[in-house]
């Protein structure tokens, strides 16, 4: 663990709604850290973000909560309002499809699987809610990696391990380049067997109010079970399904 890190986000604590402005002082008498220590992790916040710096005087410089707070505070109550939104409308696609169903959203350069409903059958795929993935790993991860901004995707994907897991993971650039302009292309995302073998998984987009892609609505189970008429359907339903999320969100469709 990384103990300044610890410390300069611990100082973040020390603002409440009674006291919104503190000065280097009070920070560093409340902290019990000295001077120049709480100075150094107090610029470092503000480097970031996470506090502005407000100069009355020489002698009165007062430190308040910076702007990035609000918009992660934003960015997970969206999360929060995602799942809300979509747990109800995924338990009715499993209950149509009965095949394990997920929400998928982008951490960075990850893809997080934030909601999870399983199917009823014995032969289901191990997955849990917190799984991580490289953006290139499966239907839902690709498919935020497609709709991803054009300068963006390429520094996520400069940036990409590329691990093997089978015989059908992309561990190509050029080859992933061209799968995202599919996915674009059709609107949704399919992947065969690209981190268990035997296994499908079918993505569609979830749009927020501002027409943004905020997530991926996912359908997975064995191949054998998954194919045919049996696909076709579960095709349908989970794309009625995200539509209904992203309206549930505020999308008008446009």
């Amino acid at each position: 663990m990384n103990q300044s890190v610890v410390k300069a986000l611990q100082l973040l604590d020390y603002f409440t709604e009674g006291e919104t402005d503190l000065s280097l002082r009070e920070i560093s008498e409340r902290s019990g850290l000295p001077k120049p220590t709480a100075y150094r992790l107090l610029s470092s916040l503000e480097y970031m973000g996470f506090l502005t710096k407000n100069k009355h005087s020489d002698q009165d410089v007062r430190y308040r909560l910076g702007l990035k707070l609000l918009e992660l505070g934003g960015i997970v109550a969206d999360q929060l309002e995602l799942r809300k939104v979509a747990k109800p409308l995924m338990k009715k696609l499993q209950a149509d499809i009965n095949e394990t169903v997920h929400l998928v959203v982008r951490e960075g350069n990850e893809a997080v699987y934030i909601e999870k409903v399983e199917s009823n059958h014995a032969l289901r795929l191990y997955t849990r809610v917190g799984r991580r993935s490289e953006l290139s790993l499966g239907s839902g991860p690709k498919l935020l990696l497609a709709y991803m901004p054009k300068q963006e995707q390429e520094k996520v994907i400069s940036q990409m391990s590329f691990e093997r897991f089978t015989d059908n993971t992309v561990v190509d650039a050029e080859e992933l380049l061209k799968k995202l302009e599919e996915i674009r292309s059709n609107g949704f995302s399919i992947s065969y067997g690209e981190q268990d073998v035997g296994t499908v998984g079918i993505s569609y987009p979830v749009y927020n109010r501002e027409g943004s892609v905020v997530a991926a609505l996912s359908v997975s189970g064995p191949v054998t079970r998954l194919s045919g008429e049996h696909k076709k359907y579960a095709q349908i339903k989970t794309e009625e399904t995200a539509r209904n999320i992203s309206m549930e969100l505020g999308y008008t469709g446009r």
